[in-house]
């Protein structure tokens, strides 16, 4: 999709990482997953499924009285948003500032400074 992605509270989140590993699911069996890991009632992962949907950030299949809901965006396509907003609130939308950051303030093994080196060797190549 090339809309922009809606803000999605980390509460959200919890509920698109269910989906992403499996999709579609009925809102009970997605209750089941988060229910094995947050402490939230049934109400509340409704809650949050509508909002998704009012988002348009998930779909919904209605058939009959139950409800199956899907992604609209990859896990891949919230992420990219989700770091170009980090990036722009904390660093002023300069990804070299954030880079340089992370890198002095890390201890990288050889093997992380080696991966690196690799990731940006690819990216002067494909310019």
């Amino acid at each position: 999709m090339t809309n922009k992605i809606p803000t999605i509270s980390e509460s959200e989140w919890e509920v698109l990482k269910v989906l992403w590993e499996k999709a579609p699911q009925t809102a009970n069996d997605i209750i089941s997953s988060l229910q094995a890991q947050t402490s939230w009632k049934p109400k509340t992962v409704r809650t949050l499924l509508d909002r998704l949907t009012k988002k348009e950030v998930v779909g919904v299949y209605k058939n009959q009285r139950v409800y199956t809901f899907y992604p609209l965006y990859s896990q891949d396509e919230c992420q990219r948003a989700k770091t170009d907003s980090f990036v722009k609130r904390f660093y002023d939308g300069t990804l070299k500032s954030m880079l340089v950051q992370f890198i002095q303030d890390e201890d990288l093994s050889e093997e992380d400074i080696e991966e690196l080196r690799s990731i940006l060797d690819k990216k002067r190549d494909k310019k």
